[in-house]
């Protein structure tokens, strides 16, 4: 028993604050490596004693009912530019059960109230993801610094939540609440064929984030999304097994801190040591 005592007490994340920024969590949505890592990680680090967060957009496939969703009023009603639009951005909040973790979640009608995650009924990328993934980024950001709340570490999954690093590297660059911040990306397998919209550099570029910063999103494919991610980040995990060959090369060639693919039942310690010896 001393043993096992110790060995936790060895990973202890005892107050330390984590985001977790991601685009999919189990039991929102169905389970798959991203959506389940988004939940096992964070409810690892909670074991530890560490303060989490949770932030995911609000799918329209979202059962509001069953996880009981309420809008966070106070936290609501903000506009966020995207492409020289105004966008409402909504806030919802609901709870892990049993985990006592905190969920929050980015919404916007026009955005997010569709009855898929991605893509349409014939499997086809939605035209505005690009969009998507700005709006989510900036919701999250805005949303942490109503809640003064702030983060040791902001640990980013999926490219859903890709735009986050490079926000926060640029657009939010100056903002005192995330000075001593650290950005870790888990970086997955491939999850979309094709190309978003040609326009997204433009976007993101329209946001003061300097073209020479973000020459990859020239052509927005999921790798191209992901190197862009990287180069902005101060760490890299390697998630899954099925991280191309290209991309893996990349993770190892950027000089960043980056932690190689450790399988479920050893990724407790693997991350947990990371975290405090590459990032905190």
């Amino acid at each position: 028993m001393v043993f096992i005592a110790n060995k936790l007490s060895k990973y202890n994340m005892e107050d330390k604050r984590i985001l977790y920024v991601s685009s999919e969590v189990v039991p929102y949505l169905a389970e798959n490596e991203v959506s389940s890592m988004s939940y096992e990680v964070p409810k690892m680090i909670n074991n530890q004693g560490g303060q989490i967060r949770i932030f995911m957009p609000r799918y329209g496939n979202i059962n509001e009912r069953r996880h009981q969703l309420h809008e966070v009023i106070r936290l609501s009603g903000m506009n966020l530019v995207v492409n020289d639009l105004d966008m409402p951005l909504i806030i919802k909040v609901a709870s892990i059960p049993k985990e006592r973790i905190q969920v929050y979640f980015i919404d916007n009608d026009e955005y997010f109230k569709r009855k898929a995650t991605f893509t349409d009924e014939e499997g086809v990328l939605y035209p505005d993801n690009d969009e998507r993934a700005i709006f989510f980024a900036k919701g999250v950001v805005e949303t942490v610094k109503k809640l003064n709340w702030v983060p040791d570490i902001i640990h980013v999954h999926g490219w859903m939540a890709a735009m986050l690093p490079v926000y926060m590297k640029h657009y939010y660059k100056n903002e005192a609440l995330f000075s001593d911040t650290k950005i870790v990306t888990s970086v997955y397998g491939q999850s979309f064929e094709g190309t978003l919209d040609k326009e997204m550099i433009n976007k993101v570029k329209f946001d003061g984030v300097p073209e020479d910063s973000i020459n990859d999103l020239e052509i927005p494919d999921y790798e191209n999304i992901m190197k862009s991610t990287i180069a902005h980040s101060d760490a890299v995990i390697i998630a899954s097994e099925n991280v191309s060959s290209s991309l893996t090369k990349f993770i190892e060639s950027s000089g960043k801190p980056f932690l190689p693919f450790a399988p479920k039942d050893k990724f407790a310690e693997a991350y947990t040591n990371f975290y405090k010896k590459f990032v905190l």
